[in-house]
């Protein structure tokens, strides 16, 4: 039961996990910029700076990274994490692994 409790916590942690090449793609892909997005997000601007010019996965305040992943879902983007299958169809952007 502790397992199943464990992989539970780490799924719901890795839902709010997102890349700062993802939140740069989800912002071209809306069309909109930075401003906007931290009024959606009710975020200031500088955080939004701050996550976009992050190096790989955003590392911060947990609600602000809850706040902006809600936003850009809202705003009708679907975040994908390594390996996730989409089922909602419509556009997306996914980085393929490199190859060694």
């Amino acid at each position: 039961m502790l397992q199943f409790i464990k992989k539970e916590v780490r799924n719901i942690i890795s839902d709010y996990m997102i890349a700062a090449a993802q939140l740069r793609a989800s912002r071209a892909l809306l069309g909109i910029d930075l401003r906007s997005l931290a009024a959606s997000a009710g975020l200031s601007l500088p955080t939004i700076q701050r996550m976009e010019a992050s190096v790989g996965v955003i590392r911060g305040n947990v609600d602000s990274l809850m706040k902006v992943t809600t936003a850009l879902e809202t705003l009708g983007i679907e975040l994908l994490s390594d390996n996730a299958e989409s089922y909602s169809g419509g556009r997306g952007v996914r980085l393929k692994r490199a190859t060694p």
